[in-house]
């Protein structure tokens, strides 16, 4: 048997990747966690599957479901929201799964700020304006960041921001970018990307958070920081560039 770390997309069912669908109409068990994977996904799982909502399972309790499936020959389609390769608690899971023996597959999704990007319909990395893309988080809450890591410290690279699990913190978060980014630099928050409820709230890091707060944005949610978020007349990318060199065709 195999256990199957899939990418289950930020949202929306139908960005689950087709693989991934594919081993989820397959797998005997389906482990998923209630509050961020969409529950129509389930509908796909076969007839007789065991379906288990993780939310309130310890991590111990999770893998012992997973080794209880190999013992039998059971195959596991395990859902994460967005790409199991950010902020998934993956790695935990398959360092348990190695001391048991027991084989996986990562099966990579939609990650949670790709679809904020899609939402605001920007690229993230804009030729002359920002060409670097930084994935953190804050401690609050949950496991410390590392040394270096502080929000703070990353601030002075002045470069693109994406945080994930921060959005209740968003006063810290903008106390802690203002002296780099500045007060006019772009904010955008997108909760729910891709869902049918989805909010996009577009600011700065002067007006960002009494928006996050007047529309009670909770959880769920991504904040992008960066001038790339209005960034306008900027140069053609070289890679169409006319002047760039090609081979005979």
């Amino acid at each position: 048997m195999t256990v199957y770390f899939i990418g289950a997309g930020p949202g929306a069912a139908d960005l689950i990747t087709l693989r991934g669908h594919r081993i989820l109409a397959e797998a005997s068990v389906c482990l998923y966690a209630g509050s961020l994977v969409p529950v129509e996904l389930l509908a796909n799982c076969p007839p007789g599957a065991r379906v288990l909502d993780t939310a309130d399972l310890t991590l111990d309790e999770i893998v012992a479901e997973c080794v209880a499936a190999d013992r039998v020959g059971l195959d596991v389609a395990r859902l994460h929201s967005g790409d199991p390769s950010i902020f998934s608690a993956l790695a935990e899971q398959i360092r348990r799964l190695d001391g048991q023996g027991v084989p996986y597959q990562i099966v990579p999704g939609v990650p949670a700020f790709a679809a904020a990007a899609a939402a605001l319909g920007r690229e993230l990395t804009v030729p002359g304006v920002g060409q670097s893309v930084l994935l953190t988080r804050i401690s609050a809450r949950a496991t410390p960041m590392p040394a270096g890591e502080e929000l703070r410290t990353l601030a002075r690279t002045r470069t693109t921001l994406v945080l994930h699990l921060a959005v209740q913190q968003i006063d810290s978060v903008v106390a802690d970018l203002l002296d780099e980014y500045g007060n006019d630099c772009p904010v955008a928050v997108v909760a729910r990307a891709s869902r049918p409820d989805e909010l996009v709230l577009r600011g700065t890091l002067a007006t960002i958070a009494e928006q996050v707060r007047a529309a009670s944005v909770l959880r769920t949610a991504v904040i992008v920081v960066g001038r790339v978020l209005a960034a306008e007349g900027f140069s053609d990318s070289h890679l169409y560039s006319a002047g760039r060199a090609r081979p005979d065709r």
